[in-house]
């Protein structure tokens, strides 16, 4: 199980995201998150050995990729509605799909999709809700049980220390993605709830990838 903690705003979360043995780091590009930083800003910070990654919603493929290079991001997570040739251009191998399980009436539906976007993306991350994400709400973590995605794929909304084991205990992703559920504020991590949610993730490890 490896670990991810998105909205990365400040240093000291970021060291504290690798003192943890996080396995990735997400900032998020969008002038309406709260959780929201310019490129600038998150090239200027330190996220030592953690995977850089870019939650890009409106932006089309040239933007995505001027963007990597000046925050230096190692994969762009495409949380709109942004093409299968769109993460093309940005490169497969350097993207992970967001899908919402909630907008699939079946199962069935969500396996299309996987697979529809399997040969542009090396992750995928499934969020709570219809779109957007960051809300504090959670997925119906049963209705994910047994999932065979293509890919890889990471556990995501509203996933915080207190609820990351039962959600663990329901469906086997490949990792989990903290974000309001470790924070005192958006883009103001809590560094206890952040050692919380790894050691409830993890009990056994750490939050490498194995």
């Amino acid at each position: 199980m490896f670990v991810k903690f998105c909205g990365l705003t400040r240093q000291e979360d970021a060291d504290q995201a690798v003192r943890l043995g996080a396995r990735m780091g997400g900032f998020i590009f969008h002038p309406r998150s709260p959780r929201g930083v310019l490129p600038a800003a998150a090239a200027a910070l330190d996220t030592g050995p953690l995977l850089r990654v870019g939650v890009f919603v409106q932006q089309g493929a040239e933007e995505i990729k001027a963007v990597m290079a000046e925050a230096r991001l190692d994969l762009a997570q495409l949380h709109g509605c942004q093409s299968v040739e769109c993460a093309l251009a940005v490169g497969p191998e350097r993207v992970i799909r967001v899908l919402w399980p909630e907008r699939y009436s079946h199962r069935a539906l969500l396996y299309n999709d996987l697979r529809r976007h399997a040969e542009a993306c090396a992750y995928y991350l499934l969020d709570a809700g219809l779109k957007g994400g960051g809300s504090g709400r959670r997925l119906e973590w049963l209705d994910l049980c047994r999932l065979r995605a293509p890919h890889p794929w990471l556990l995501a909304g509203g996933l915080g220390p207190d609820n990351v084991r039962a959600a663990l205990n329901l469906c086997t992703p490949g990792g989990v993605d903290f974000n309001s559920g470790v924070e005192d504020a958006p883009g103001r991590k809590n560094a206890d709830k952040m050692a919380a949610a790894v050691a409830a993730a993890n009990p056994k490890g750490n939050g490498n990838m194995s």
